[in-house]
């Protein structure tokens, strides 16, 4: 054994005194008792053990002193248990207690005295294996647990193990012996794992709710964390650098690139596209409605953006749901147009912003597990294939097991396709058309797939044939991989699907710890030949992955040299959910920590409800050639809004009362928007009382569209029985814009009559505010009739009279009166005027005139 001491003791700032009591701090222990020294891996050479390694282990790693007292004879040594022989035991093996590893190497002096708050850093080697007691006296290849173990002697106290870290060393081939006495070991001869792994890339969401999809929008973002995690350093710099790095010009088709498939959130690339503008972040992160300041992730943003695209751009690519949606939560909330735009839609925004095209038909919800009411929702939407846990499914009539052996794909003949997709509500039909805000680049093949229908198999990336089967289909991934790359990265969350049995705090170990286990995971399966379980596995990371660039980049080279050993065989991810199912029945097996993680229900009826109001304001807009915004880009923003405040996203492993607070802020703000939209449109109050000038003169109206969209409109008018006013049926707004319109009226009274006014869309849904207008005519209406009517009566009865009279030759009593001398003189008048016109007239004597007899006789003119 060959133990470095690096460097002086140093001194740590200053800790908490603490009682003494000597107790390990290793993955095995999670005891609240005080701890003295605290042991920690920094790293192991070689990582991986093949037939070219050094015959040497050489670990470094730092021991502090976290106690009160100082520590004195401060040891290290090594220690190996059993090669693992069942996969729970990649979890399970790393709480056993020191005595388990019944493999030890001798202790090393690491210092003779550690003062509180100082800290040594060491390496020690130890040999493989060889002739002597201090090797490890590895035999075979497999995956091996280690431990070390610090030992040290407090004040006041005796000698005793104050610490350890335990990690897993696979081992794929072995060296000759350091001493010469055992020959190279080969790799294992066992048939080849067809592997398949995704890379997730993912992020929580951003996007300030409450903007819709005007052109001169400025993009807000509730903080600026995701420019960092872009720019160089960043998380998500760093998966792609690592892709980068690692598969590179790699791109052949039996290559360990193959068994590659990139897994992205669309909200994460709309969030990006939208930072490749310039945008802005809220100044606190907790005022929604305060202040903002400049964004600086621009230039970040749009170099990201376009190596995702060279990588897309020849790899396999596949849509994550929207924004880590809670499947189970948009089956509570049942509405068409929500789950089309979280399930639906993300293949196409991938497809458009990436310029690719994504493997259609497979969902991968985040939560790894489905009720049924979530996996009937994801069949009746189209897809064939759900990726979930294989302890998330167990046979008919079973219970999920962690120990169980599951097949690659099963079938669920409890959910299929007999239940039709819901379809889209009227307006809804091209909901997948509008993925991508106005602007964004084209998807390269000729269109989408239709909601609630997988793309036909023989289109290129639509996950291979289809079998015509009706029941949803399950791709299972092994668990005990996928904990272990859980466990990678800062602030690792224990996903849902690991069981109680194999639950510690990961953070107690090292990162270097923590990326030894996943490397010895990921081996497992092709050192370790097991007739009962498939040759074949899936690598699943979770979907918001912490892994840092030298961690993603030793997890891709570790996949190279299984491939280069001819233990690994990649499989693409089209290949794995185009195959056939297991014949046998199997059924759901929802995780109980999944549904103790999922979104409250009370989430889930609010969102629907302004789902259902945008999908009522898409019904009403229309769409004009040539012009944008389009009605569905602007309005898509709010639904995502509304897809985002049910997400996953920082539900996992802790409190979710931020989560609570998003999401009610993202429901509230929607809300308010979507209000604002309606009250954009209305009717212009007049502002004082109507005068017609008759009783059939048009109302003058006049209504207003402050939207960037044009709308079609209705006018409500509850008319008084003394009015008739004609509706003039479905009308069209110009945007931003208002437009006067005459209705066609009739008013039978003169009085102040009041008129009650509003607008709606031709469906009937309320807009705008409510308004009345007070109408008053000139005419006299029914009263004007009546003394018409009876003065026209009156004349007739008169007239009628005097001619009756006449004709009978009475005198008639209206003619009574009359100064005989002035018509005397009337009578002479006429007669000579006659007489010079050469007329003859009756002569009628004075007493005739006197008396209204006219006997006269016919006398001729001179």
């Amino acid at each position: 054994m060959i133990l470095t001491i690096l460097g002086a003791v140093s001194a740590l700032s200053a800790l908490p005194v603490t009682v003494a009591h000597a107790q390990p701090a290793g993955s095995a222990e999670d005891s609240a008792a005080p701890q003295f020294l605290k042991l920690s891996l920094d790293s192991v050479s070689p990582g991986t053990v093949t037939t070219a390694s050094e015959p040497l282990l050489t670990v470094t790693g730092t021991v502090t002193n976290i106690g009160d007292r100082g520590v004195d004879d401060v040891t290290v040594r090594v220690q190996r248990s059993r090669a693992i022989t069942d996969p729970s035991e990649l979890r399970t093996t790393l709480k056993l207690d020191q005595s388990s590893y019944d493999y030890p190497t001798p202790f090393q002096d690491i210092a003779v005295r550690l003062e509180p708050g100082q800290r040594q850093q060491f390496t020690l080697s130890v040999p493989l294996r060889d002739g002597t007691a201090e090797s490890l006296n590895i035999t075979e290849p497999g995956v091996y647990p280690l431990l070390l173990n610090v030992n040290g002697t407090p004040d006041y106290g005796g000698q005793a193990r104050l610490d350890d870290a335990r990690f897993l060393l696979p081992v794929l081939g072995l060296p000759a012996a350091a001493d010469g006495s055992a020959p190279p070991l080969p790799p294992p001869a066992n048939p080849a794992v067809s592997t398949t792994l995704l890379w997730p890339l993912a992020d929580r969401p951003r996007m300030v709710a409450g903007q819709t999809g005007e052109l001169d929008r400025t993009a807000e973002l509730t903080d600026d964390e995701l420019a960092a995690s872009l720019s160089r350093g960043g998380r998500l710099d760093e998966l792609v650098a690592a892709l980068e790095a690692v598969v590179g010009g790699d791109r052949t088709a039996d290559g360990p690139a193959s068994a590659i498939c990139l897994a992205v959130d669309p909200d994460l690339l709309l969030t990006v596209q939208a930072m490749t503008e310039d945008y802005r972040v809220l100044a606190s992160p907790s005022d929604p409605d305060g202040a903002t300041r400049p964004g600086t992730g621009t230039e970040a943003a749009k170099q990201w953006l376009d190596r995702v695209r060279g990588l897309a751009s020849s790899m396999c690519t596949v849509a994550l749901p929207f924004a880590q949606v809670d499947i189970s939560a948009l089956a509570a909330a049942n509405d068409p147009a929500l789950t089309a735009r979280a399930l639906d839609a993300p293949a196409q925004i991938v497809d458009s912003v990436l310029n690719t095209r994504s493997v259609r038909g497979v969902s991968l919800p985040d939560a790894s597990s489905l009720d049924p009411a979530a996996a009937q929702l994801l069949k009746a939407q189209g897809f064939e294939t759900a990726v979930l846990a294989r302890n998330a499914v167990a046979p008919e009539g079973g219970a999920g097991d962690p120990a169980a052996v599951v097949p690659d794909v099963v079938r669920l003949p409890g959910i299929a396709g007999a239940a039709p997709a819901p379809g889209p509500v009227p307006g809804e039909e091209a909901e997948q058309q509008a993925a991508v805000p106005a602007g964004g680049p084209t998807p390269v093949e000729d269109g989408p797939a239709t909601s609630g229908a997988a793309v036909p198999p023989d289109q290129e990336g639509s996950g291979g044939a289809s079998t015509g089967d009706p029941a949803l289909r399950v791709a299972t991934f092994d668990i005990w991989p996928a904990a272990a790359l859980a466990g990678i990265g800062s602030n690792p969350p224990t996903p849902a699907y690991v069981p109680e049995s194999a639950r510690y705090p990961v953070t107690n170990d090292s990162r270097s710890a923590r990326l030894q286990d996943a490397l010895g995971a990921v081996s497992w399966q092709a050192l370790h030949a097991d007739p009962a379980r498939p040759r074949s596995q899936l690598i699943m990371p979770p979907q918001q992955w912490g892994a840092n660039r030298d961690e993603a980049v030793a997890l891709l080279r570790q996949l190279e040299l299984l491939v280069d050993n001819n233990l690994v065989d990649p499989r693409p991810f089209d290949d794995l959910v185009g195959q056939a199912p297991d014949p046998a029945p199997y059924q759901l097996a929802p995780l109980p920590d999944a549904a103790a993680e999922a979104v409250p229900g009370h989430f889930a009826i609010p969102a629907r409800d302004q789902s259902h109001r945008l999908s009522q304001l898409l019904q009403a807009m229309v769409e004009v050639p040539d012009t944008q915004p389009t009605p569905r880009a602007y309005l898509d923003p709010l639904r995502d809004d509304l897809v985002r405040a049910l997400s996953l996203s920082d539900r996992r492993g802790g409190p979710t009362g931020q989560a609570e607070v998003f999401a009610q802020r993202r429901i509230e703000k929607t809300t308010a928007a979507v209000d604002e939209i309606y009250r954009s449109v209305t009717v212009l109050p007049p502002g004082g009382v109507y005068t017609l000038a008759s009783e059939s003169s048009p109302l003058l109206l006049v209504a207003r569209n402050d939207l960037p969209v044009s709308m079609r409109i209705r006018f409500r008018i509850d008319a008084p029985p003394e009015t008739k006013i004609t509706d003039i049926g479905e009308q069209l707004l110009p945007p931003r814009g208002t437009r006067s319109f005459q209705i066609p009226s009739e008013v039978s009274d003169s009085r102040n009559l009041v008129v009650p006014i509003s607008l709606s869309t031709p469906e009937g849904v309320p807009l705008g505010y409510a308004t009345s207008i007070s109408v008053r005519s000139n005419a006299y209406g029914q009263i004007l009739a009546i003394i018409t009517a009876c003065a026209a009566a009156l004349l007739f009865l008169l007239a009628g009279r005097r001619l009756w009279r006449r004709f009978h030759g009475e005198h008639d009593p209206a003619d009574k009166g009359v100064d005989p001398g002035v018509r005397r003189r009337v009578i002479r008048l006429g007669r000579a005027r006659r007489r010079t016109t050469g007329h003859t007239d009756l002569e009628v004597s004075d007493e005739a005139l006197e008396t209204g007899r006219h006997p006269g006789r016919r006398r001729e003119s001179v």
